[in-house]
């Protein structure tokens, strides 16, 4: 019988991981094709650069393409992103900035699934079935920075479809 224990004299040669590190955020825009400059119209004022905060051109191994954004205070109601669907399911995150208080939002999003308006004024998440459309997405008011996150479960890392990325 053998067993996998290490004994002191072994020699261990350490699997190389660093290439699974994404060290820095990548500006992401291009991809975002139902929002901002992609979809004809310019990045609202109060919304940073979409980030990519992981995806397979960054990590080839990577099956999700995730995405941040910070949005910022305002008092007009902003419109960001159209009505859209994907054929991958997709998980929509924001979350409040106030360490006191992780629930409170410091904002008013409106988001529509399927045409049922929904307002969001806590911290939270939605998970969008593949095929299910939603948006438009916008916010009534911004009273504190908050960061919003799309995670797209796509399977092979990408936020385009083969379709959209001109691959089929």
């Amino acid at each position: 019988m053998t067993t996998d224990t290490v004994h002191p004299n072994d020699t261990v040669h350490p699997i190389d991981t660093e290439h699974l590190f994404v060290r820095g955020l990548r500006d992401c825009r291009d991809d975002m094709i139902n929002e901002a400059e992609a979809a004809g119209r310019p990045l609202p004022a109060n919304l940073s650069r979409p980030w990519a905060i992981m995806r397979s051109s960054d990590v080839p191994e990577a099956k999700a393409y995730i995405t941040m954004s910070w949005v910022h205070p305002t008092d007009e109601s902003v419109f960001w992103v159209h009505e859209h669907e994907h054929d991958y399911d997709e998980v929509l995150t924001w979350t409040g900035s106030n360490p006191d208080d992780p629930e409170d939002l410091g904002a008013e999003l409106y988001m529509e699934i399927e045409g049922e308006r929904h307002i969001i004024t806590t911290s939270g998440s939605v998970y969008v079935p593949a095929g299910t459309k939603h948006c438009p997405l916008g916010f009534n008011r911004v009273d504190r920075p908050f960061r919003f996150m799309a995670i797209a479960l796509s399977g092979d890392g990408n936020y385009l479809s083969e379709g959209e990325r001109g691959e089929v």
